[in-house]
């Protein structure tokens, strides 16, 4: 090919994927203005559907998708300190509840999409996963599961569940004080190039020898090891934070706005009839835990609620809740499904979809 035309082809193509961003970031941006429950990812996901179905937008490529993973993986395994794996000792019996009930509310709410939704197994259980969005898509990506929808499943639960949760718990409490979450420490350059350079080696290296989810996977392993030992000290800038999430806004909201319109009006029922599967089972698993850790059902129902880590430590803190239990359950779940999800998923066999031609 030409040089003269071999540039400015690949100048058209990174500048259509930044102007996706940057409509991503503006829908983040207006909906944090608005207060909308987790705004970042919500808004950018939602404005490049919209643009999605207005006009062809063109699909990341790899190298932004897979960089995303890495940040994100660094992310996910900054929350193993050192005080958060022992806290972690001081609930033993509720967090085998947690890893029982974990198990639970993938099967319920995967067999309710599977058998109600007629999806295949691995869409299902990934729709499922409490949490871990970054690892679900990623495994997706990888698996070559309907992204679409997965993605419109799992933000949905986000969104309803950070606007109803304190509501319920209020209820169930009768009241709780308000508390401001603690400042968090973020980590020097030396340390986050420390923590993005082993999450990258760590992703490659997994990824040659045929990993599912290789980035993510490894940069969360590469974190956790990092933080766990002491040998890195606090979490990624919130600027950093609030790029994963509109780059996974963008991505999701690309392939939401891939699906036939009459598919996206099928999947409100379906999330809604999954929300309360999964919550039913969530809410059900919490109550013997409330019993072992001897605290009271608020805080349980806040460390079983299969939302996000960051979205329901913030709603600990804002309920007066014991930040401690919440967060140690939070950190196992999301570190399991970080790092076991891959593996589990990736045992499952790709399968032509049921009812899909």
């Amino acid at each position: 090919m030409p040089v003269p035309s071999y540039v400015p082809y690949h100048l058209r193509t990174l500048s259509r994927e930044a102007a996706v961003i940057a409509c991503a970031a503006v829908g983040g941006t207006f909906f944090t203005l608005l207060g909308v429950p987790a705004a970042w990812l919500s808004g950018s996901m939602l404005v490049v559907s919209i643009l999605g179905i207005t006009r062809p937008l063109p699909d990341l490529r790899r190298p932004w998708f897979d960089s995303t993973m890495v940040m994100s993986g660094a992310l996910i395994g900054s929350a193993a300190t050192p005080e958060a794996l022992a806290a972690t000792a001081r609930y033993p019996g509720s967090l085998l509840v947690l890893v029982v009930g974990l198990l639970a509310i993938m099967l319920a709410t995967g067999a309710y999409l599977r058998f109600v939704a007629r999806w295949s197994w691995i869409d299902s259980l990934l729709a499922a996963a409490p949490g871990a969005l970054s690892a679900v898509i990623s495994v997706a990506q990888d698996k070559g599961a309907n992204i679409g929808r997965i993605a419109a499943i799992q933000l949905f639960r986000i969104l309803v569940l950070v606007a109803v949760l304190p509501s319920i718990m209020k209820l169930s409490s009768g009241g709780a004080p308000v508390a401001l979450p603690p400042p968090v420490a973020i980590a020097s350059v030396g340390d986050m190039v420390l923590l993005l350079g082993s999450g990258l080696v760590t992703g490659l290296v997994f990824e040659r020898i045929g990993v599912t989810a290789p980035f993510i996977l490894g940069a969360t392993l590469a974190s956790a090891v990092l933080h766990g030992t002491g040998l890195v000290h606090g979490t990624m800038p919130p600027e950093i934070a609030i790029a994963v999430m509109i780059m996974l806004g963008a991505a999701m909201g690309g392939r939401v706005s891939n699906l036939k319109r009459g598919e996206v009006a099928a999947l409100f029922p379906l999330a809604i009839g999954g929300f309360v599967v999964s919550m039913a089972v969530a809410f059900a698993f919490a109550w013997p835990a409330a019993w072992l850790a001897g605290v009271p059902y608020a805080s349980a129902m806040a460390a079983f609620a299969p939302g996000g880590l960051e979205a329901m430590a913030l709603l600990a803190f804002a309920m007066g809740l014991d930040p401690l239990y919440v967060g140690a359950h939070h950190l196992v779940r999301f570190m399991l499904l970080g790092l076991l999800m891959p593996v589990l998923v990736g045992w499952v066999k790709p399968e032509k979809r049921v009812g899909e031609g």
